[in-house]
């Protein structure tokens, strides 16, 4: 009894501690990525690999013996954009759009693409002190497409994406010289 009124009298400490509070250089390199939702799932991409993000559009133009990934094309100012399903180029199931969907714009060594999402969360730093690497991933998410697993002090997941591996942005940079 006397211990159980020790541990009552300790005094509690602060379990998530704020950043502000934590040396920032321990936690080493920070990383700037938008994050977003497919099905029930957390993804994060580098934030400076993305151009812009728009609405779904009522019509997206398919285009011919494209593979299933491949929802079509849109006309994004003059600039013709194909956009990809997240959830099938992954391994999910293929999901409804709803009225938080949105096309992710993303920009990679002057290839333009877009991404549809569920939605857009945030935007959120994450320091190499709160990554860990995604081989001990154990989902239906092909793992060759995750850089990286982050643990924000949220307890949130959020799976970083290799961008171009997931895009094959090295064969088609190779196919266009």
């Amino acid at each position: 009894m006397a211990d159980i009124q020790k541990v009552e009298q300790a005094p509690k400490q602060e379990v998530n501690q704020d950043f502000r509070e934590v040396d920032v250089e321990s936690l080493g390199e920070e990383h700037i990525n938008l994050v977003f939702t497919l099905g029930r799932e957390n993804f994060g991409v580098d934030v400076n690999m993305v151009r812009e993000i728009v609405r779904v559009p009522a019509f997206i133009t398919r285009v011919p013996n494209a593979p299933s990934y491949i929802r079509g094309v849109i006309n994004l100012r003059g600039t013709i954009v194909p956009v990809f399903d997240m959830h099938l180029k992954i391994g999910m199931l293929g999901n409804e759009l709803t009225d938080e969907a949105r096309i992710v714009v993303i920009e990679v060594n002057s290839v333009m693409f877009g991404m549809i999402v569920n939605s857009v969360r945030e935007v959120l730093t994450i320091y190499d002190a709160q990554l860990e690497a995604a081989t001990k991933l154990s989902s239906a998410i092909d793992r060759r497409y995750v850089l990286w697993v982050a643990k924000p002090s949220d307890d949130r997941l959020i799976l970083l994406l290799d961008v171009p591996s997931l895009f094959e942005l090295d064969q088609i940079l190779e196919d266009s010289e």
